[in-house]
């Protein structure tokens, strides 16, 4: 438990690496940051801007570097964003008090400037192109806009070796993987590789340097909860949604290998009652209900580019359907740790609706009403096989108004 009741939010704020002056911060009346797994984290902090005092204040600039910390006092406070100022929006009502809203966003958002065309390979001399691997291509991508790749090692290990067995079983078809990108920016190419991949892309503001690492986070692996919230008490409230619209049993795709002259039917689906994905091989015969029965009405067909994409096209089809049945919103006292890409555990719940969450986005809130947390999440298919820590030990859980 910690020593003080959380009853005192505070924040701070760094321009340039320069705290606020004392008036500029008692000005502010409110600070919304969103952290999430899909596009660049955002900050926005609105001014009061009596007499039109800030409207030109230096510090108030676009791409000034911008750093948010927050927490209670008097703890010391958590540094979640590191970013730059992307925009200036001040508003001068009728009736009212001026303001000036502050947007920041991390350095994600570099990625989304302009439009490049080339591709990623090593030419070996008297064979052929050889294609880098995509945790190779993400790493140079990264490099070019001043961020630190951080792949995982699971998900960069099996791009390798894709990429390796493919070269040396069947070198011409090796080719069609070469990535190639062509007049699109940098975040929608390594958007749709980290999608290929099962990959969540984001900047993670835990790492050092801060704001600078860019984390490319396998999606089958990382179950531990880091936070246990309970509804009546830390839980505030809880919305789960439940659909079996888009269920499906697995995805399909057909793919002509021309060094052996055969078609090859590839499914890989879900095992619900064993929690476990399956791969089925087919020889090219007949069609898909003749092969998987009632199952190929939930089955979707894929067209990859080829034999070396083809298990990469199926995984990033069929993961997110999977991970998209049972989706959740709540919210809770302000806490800093509610972070996107980590995994909770509700409870107070039932079996069904309780349970392992993904957080999917988190945005913290500090206004007049105090400091509160919101979120969304997903429970992936394969939580419901991982036994749930009964105790706190080696938890993070939230208690009434304390915080342990």
């Amino acid at each position: 438990m910690a020593l003080y009741p959380r009853y005192a939010p505070e924040f701070k704020v760094l321009i340039n690496g320069d705290p606020l002056p004392s008036a500029l911060k008692a000005s502010v009346t409110s600070i919304s940051y969103q952290d999430g797994i899909e596009g660049a984290d955002r900050v926005e902090v609105t001014f009061a801007n009596p007499d039109l005092r800030w409207l030109d204040h230096p510090l108030l600039q676009v791409d000034n570097s911008f750093k948010l910390s927050i927490g209670y006092s008097p703890d010391p406070l958590e540094e979640v964003f590191v970013g730059e100022i992307t925009g200036i929006e001040p508003a001068f009502p009728g009736n009212g008090m001026p303001t000036i809203k502050v947007a920041a966003q991390d350095l994600l958002q570099r990625l989304t400037h302009g439009k490049v065309d080339r591709a990623f390979y090593v030419s070996v001399p008297k064979t052929a192109n050889f294609p880098l691997p995509d945790v190779a291509v993400a790493a140079i991508v990264s490099g070019t806009n001043l961020l630190i790749p951080y792949p995982d090692p699971v998900g960069g290990a099996l791009s390798i070796l894709l990429t390796v067995g493919t070269y040396i079983v069947a070198p011409q078809l090796a080719q069609k993987s070469i990535r190639r990108q062509e007049s699109e920016s940098d975040f929608d190419f390594l958007a749709s590789i980290a999608k290929q991949n099962g990959w969540e892309m984001y900047i993670d503001h835990t790492l050092e340097p801060r704001g600078y690492v860019l984390r490319f986070q396998f999606l089958v692996q990382d179950y531990s909860p880091s936070l246990t919230l309970k509804w009546g008490q830390s839980l505030t409230d809880f919305t789960p949604r439940l659909t079996t619209v888009g269920d499906v049993f697995g995805v399909s795709a057909r793919i002509w290998i021309s060094a052996i002259k055969m078609e090859f039917v590839i499914v890989v689906g879900w095992d619900f009652d064993r929690a476990t994905i399956n791969l089925a091989v087919y020889p090219g015969v007949g069609r898909l209900d003749q092969l998987l029965g009632e199952k190929a009405a939930k089955t979707i067909s894929i067209k990859p580019n080829g034999f070396p994409n083809s298990l990469q096209a199926i995984l990033g089809e069929l993961l997110p359907r999977l991970n998209n049945r049972l989706t959740g919103s709540g919210s809770t006292i302000g806490n800093p740790q509610i972070k996107a890409a980590r995994v909770i555990n509700l409870e107070g719940l039932g079996d069904q609706f309780g349970g392992l969450y993904r957080i999917t986005q988190a945005t913290h809130t500090l206004d007049s009403g105090g400091y509160k947390t919101s979120f969304q999440a997903r429970k992936e298919v394969w939580f419901g096989s991982i036994p749930v820590p009964k105790s706190p030990s080696g938890l993070l859980r939230l208690q009434g108004q304390r915080v342990g």
